[in-house]
């Protein structure tokens, strides 16, 4: 049979409210009280009930955090950020993965309620307008983190993609290439991602050349893969020297695909990415690429949620991150005539 509270202020011969004083210092007890509620707590082995204990201190020290997927190499770097921050304040998390599903997301949100948590950070790929409504009602402090889409009545942190594409491009025409693909994504309705493709556009019609987009469907490592030979294709029509992706896993799939056919980068052509997951750096020829900072975007996200909740001045409510190119040797300096 459990040990309520009732038998540890028995054992200790106080009240249950002097127990609970104990327990959460909540009020003063004078140190004999609380040196034996201690001891009987000791003695018996009582753990108190932490969800009850929440409701009286207001104090779960719960951060919840709600994910598309934990699968996906740039959301656990997030995930990471977000628990080392927090273990240094005393603080947990409680996890879910909605997998894209908008119900799923709106289901957790409100689970999350339940269980007490002082702050929601959500990881999104969608644009989900109950959860905006729903965030905007509730009283829990709340991080919105999305990678394709921007919402800007939530309190974010981002990074400023249209320069990043910029950069990249600028890199790419100083090594020497012109005709550069941009491989991106079917769904050209994404905010973030229309800021990338008109970096792209610009910076080829610097050089007077028109702009080759190759859309895509998936954007993960097996759709870099089969989009292999519609990029061979190029190379020999329009040749097509470099190819900028919109995200680390095209390219990695991509490069895996051009291995495979005796296409050899970056002699043969160049591949740049976007993002700098774990295995651009890994991966053989190791990714050129621009660097989100994912941990950071974690860390930073916890990081303004406990400033709030424990009366800190905080910064603005959205945060621009600083930008990286990460230069490795998937991309090669060519001639002008190449």
């Amino acid at each position: 049979m459990a040990v309520t509270i009732k038998d540890v202020a028995k054992l200790a011969q106080v009240s249950i409210s002097t127990v609970s004083r104990v327990i959460n210092d909540s009020k003063p007890v004078s140190p004999e009280a609380r040196r034996r509620v201690l001891h009987a707590i000791e003695t018996l082995g009582y753990e108190p009930n932490e969800v009850a204990r929440s409701l009286v201190t207001k104090k779960s020290n719960l951060i919840g955090v709600i994910v598309d997927d934990i699968g996906r190499a740039y959301v656990s770097q997030i995930v990471r950020g977000i628990e080392e921050i927090g273990r240094m304040y005393g603080y947990d998390i409680i996890l879910s993965s909605s997998y894209g599903d908008a119900e799923t997301e709106l289901k957790f949100l409100q689970l999350m309620k339940t269980k007490q948590v002082e702050g929601i950070i959500l990881v999104s790929e969608i644009v989900n307008e109950k959860v905006v409504d729903y965030i905007k009602k509730t009283k829990v402090e709340f991080m919105y983190l999305n990678r394709y889409y921007n919402v800007p009545e939530l309190p974010t942190i981002s990074l400023d993609n249209k320069r990043a594409a910029a950069k990249m491009m600028d890199y790419l025409i100083d090594l020497g290439h012109r005709k550069i693909v941009y491989l991106t994504q079917e769904k050209l309705d994404l905010a973030i991602e229309q800021e990338k493709i008109k970096a792209y556009k610009e910076a080829m019609a610097s050089i007077g050349e028109d702009p080759i987009l190759v859309q895509i469907d998936n954007y993960l490592m097996d759709g870099g893969y089969k989009i292999g030979r519609e990029i061979l294709r190029l190379k020999e029509e329009k040749g097509i020297t470099a190819v900028f992706c919109c995200h680390d896993e095209l390219a990695i799939g991509l490069m895996n695909y051009l291995y495979d056919n005796g296409v050899h980068v970056p002699d043969d052509i160049s591949v740049a990415g976007y993002g700098d997951i774990n295995v651009a750096s890994i991966y053989r020829p190791t990714l050129t690429t621009i660097k989100e900072p994912f941990y950071d975007l974690g860390a930073i996200s916890i990081r303004k949620i406990l400033k709030k909740l424990i009366g800190e001045p905080i910064d603005e409510a959205h945060i621009v991150l600083p930008i990286r190119l990460i230069e490795r040797e998937s991309c090669k300096k060519i001639s002008q005539e190449a």
